[in-house]
This record gives C-alpha cells, structure tokens and sequence, in this order.
C-alpha cells in the first residue's frame, strides 16, 4: 500500500502556532478548462490539501486555533451522476478534519460571523480576485456589524509564506515517507525508459514509458510535463515538445517525476542512445557528475542554500576552464558570472507537494540555512548551443544535466532517489542488460 499524508498531524502543527485572534483562510481552485468543454483532470490547490487532504474544487477552509470549518460544494445527486460523489458537508466533518462545515453558498453569511473576534489574517492575496473580493466583502461586512460590540476584525494580512508555507518547508514523517515512495516510483520509471529508449524512436515512445510506470504504481500523475530531449533538444531547458526521433551515439536527457499522494519526485539523467559515451559527452558528463556529488555532500543542516549552488558553480566553472569553453582566472569567471553562457540556472528548489515548492530562500535579509528535513533538489547542468561558434566544435549540441531530491540532516544527506543509477560504469551496465 503506498504511503499518504497524516493530514491530522498538519493541522495540530498549524493550528498549534496560531495565536489568538489569529486566523488562516485556503480556498481551493475551480475546474480550469483545457479546450471547448472539454476541462483539465483537478489537481487539489497544494495548502488545502495539505491541511485536509480534501480533493475536490470550490473548498474554502477558515482555520483557528481551536476550529477547522470548511466550506464545500453541496451533495447533489444530479451533479454526481456526471461528475462523481461529493463529500459535502457532512463528509467534511467525518473524513477531512472539519469541526463546522456549510455549503459553499453560506460561505458569504458564515465567513462574515468568523471574522469577527481575528485581528490577523493569513491569505493567499493576489491570487484569485474572486476570492480577495468575497474576503473584502466579508471584512466589510463584519467590520459595520461590530461597531457596537466593539469585536475586532482582521487589520493585518500576511501571505501564506509567513506561517503555512514555512510549516510545509520542513517536512513530517509522514510527508518523508510519501515522498521515499514518489522517489522510488519515480526510479523505477527512469529505469524502464533508459532500457527501452533506442535509437530510431520517438520521444514520446520513452515518455510513454515513463507514464505507464507512474500509473502502474498507483501515482496520482506526473508532478509536472515530463522532459525527453535528445540530442540537442536537451540544450533547451524546458523542452517538452517530446517529438523528435532518437539518434544512435547522442544523449538523451529525461528529466521527470510522478506524484504519490500528489507529492512530486523530481529526477534528471542523462545517458548516451546506444550505451556508449563518446569522449566529448563523458569529458562534459564527468565534470556534471563531479559537481552534483559535491553539492549534493553540502546539503546538512548549519549550511546554506547558497552553499549548495555556489559549490556546483565552482566546480563546473572549473570544468568549462579545462574543457576549453571559457579561458581565464576561475574566481574572476565566477564574479563576473562568464559561467552563465552554460549553466544558466540555479542549483536546487525545494520540493514537496509543488514541483518548485513553497518556503522562501531567505530569512530577514539572510540566506536561509538548511535545518533537517527540509528536502531541496540538486541540479547542475551544462548546456552548449549546437550554434555555438566560440565552444569546441566536439561539444557543440549537447547538453548534460542530473537531478536528484535530498534531504537534509544533521549528518549525512539523505537521497531519495538513489534507485536510478548516475556513474558511468553503473550506466553501461543497465544499458547493457535485456529488457524485463
């Protein structure tokens, strides 16, 4: 059975650091559609589901520090024939931590009574005008209605960053757990495609591989569209066309991970079509490796997350000084920042139920320090333009990036996602063997 979320553990660790008069409104999205009537599978909005683990759109949770009510769409047998059961209110109280729970259309008369009493306000503004207007109505409404008794009303407003995305940066047990697994599906998978992929083959042949690992594992769905780039397509950081047709002796890079419990795993590799590196890609390939070992050995609690990047910058800079892609002292490559024309992005993100998970990169004016448990990617890459006329003509199109999710610890880094090998050797080895 895969592993799920102790969502009662994520609201007595929110609600047991809000004070009085403190209060925290989530809403939950609505259906998005992808064409005509035709809409997007829903995806539950991160924070409602880490507090409650509710998965249906048109929920808003209002939260204190001695009450969870939430606000959901109504049982309705008509609706649920096209569109599947709904909990409603009475589901809320039973099975998603609710103490009070209404129909979404009392959300404007109940929301109003429970502002009155807060003073702080923790919201997602900006986001979602409907939402920021309905809330703007309510305060209005609750503020004309206590004039006599003299109740408070919210006066400040903080962003979700202040206290619930904090809470999500360091992870439970519980969420480690899930997010073991997502590594391990996610392994799984990279596996398959490295043994399927071939030269001759589409693309989307090997992220169809992909695909059928996530869902045969019970993965509640990629965590984000999944990257297949062969050849020079991998210079594209974002590529996700996944159309092109595999060529023997170059490199394919798969960068992809599924979500279990909609907590994603985020992987990258990069391997040679065919199974043997020419000396250009390992010379480029090495230098990476070398990099994200050393970056990876810096994720303990006390350092940065700037020590992170800045230890994979240097060693890359190094890597392009002797490949021949930059000349010049590597200190001052790295000042005037000469090491961006092929390694353009940040070293690591933090990760979670989003991709690019929630958790701000500094604290007061500092960068933030790594504390156990929270869980980052390492990421570094290099990336030669196939038109690059001032790189050596032998490393022209290609480009090399690995991935891997870490957790922090006090002692050494805990990889989550060690079941896809990344050495050389380890590589031709799987390469090498049968399909299974």
């Amino acid at each position: 059975m895969l592993a799920k979320p102790d969502f009662q553990a994520h609201r007595s660790r929110l609600q047991g650091a809000l004070r009085e008069g403190e209060a925290v409104l989530l809403f939950g999205g609505p259906h998005h559609l992808r064409n005509g009537d035709a809409e997007y599978r829903y995806r539950p909005d991160s924070d409602v589901y880490w507090l409650t683990g509710w998965p249906d759109p048109h929920v808003a949770v209002f939260v204190t520090r001695d009450a969870i009510t939430m606000f959901v769409e109504p049982k309705d047998r008509e609706r649920e024939v096209w569109t599947g059961f709904r909990p409603g209110p009475d589901g809320a109280k039973a099975h998603y931590g609710a103490d009070e729970a209404f129909e979404w259309g009392e959300i404007e008369e109940k929301l109003t009574g429970l502002l009155s009493g807060i003073d702080t306000l923790h919201h997602a503004f900006a986001v979602d005008a409907e939402h920021d207007a309905l809330l703007m109505s309510c305060i209005a409404k609750a503020r004309r209605k206590n004039r006599r008794d003299g109740l408070s009303v919210p006066e400040t407003f903080c962003s979700l960053d202040k206290l619930v995305h904090e809470l999500r940066l360091i992870k439970g047990p519980d969420e480690l757990e899930v997010m073991r697994e997502a590594g391990r599906v996610s392994a799984e998978a990279h596996v398959a495609a490295m043994r399927v992929a071939a030269a001759g083959m589409p693309e989307y042949r090997v992220e169809a591989e992909l695909l059928r690992v996530f869902h045969e594992q019970g993965s509640t769905g990629p965590g984000y569209t999944s990257i297949v780039a062969g050849g020079a397509n991998a210079t594209v950081l974002h590529y996700i066309t996944n159309r092109n047709t595999l060529k023997d002796g170059e490199l394919l890079l798969i960068d992809a991970g599924c979500e279990i419990s909609h907590y994603t795993a985020d992987i990258t590799r990069t391997f040679p079509i065919g199974g043997r590196f020419t000396p250009a890609q390992r010379a480029m390939y090495d230098v990476v490796l070398k990099a994200q070992l050393k970056a990876i050995d810096t994720c303990r609690a006390g350092k940065t997350f700037n020590d992170v990047h800045d230890v994979a910058v240097r060693v890359l800079t190094e890597g392009m000084v002797k490949l021949g892609l930059l000349v010049g002292d590597v200190d001052e490559l790295i000042a005037d920042e000469s090491y961006k024309k092929y390694y353009m992005h940040g070293t690591s993100h933090w990760l979670g139920l989003d991709v690019h998970d929630v958790g701000a990169y500094g604290r007061d004016g500092q960068v933030r320090v790594l504390a156990p448990d929270m869980v980052l990617t390492v990421e570094p890459g290099l990336y030669v333009a196939i038109d690059d006329a001032d790189a050596p003509e032998a490393y022209r199109g290609i480009g090399i990036r690995i991935e891997d999710d870490v957790r922090v610890t006090d002692g050494d880094p805990e990889i989550l996602t060690a079941g896809v090998p990344k050495h050389p050797d380890d590589l031709a080895d799987l390469l090498a063997s049968p399909q299974s």
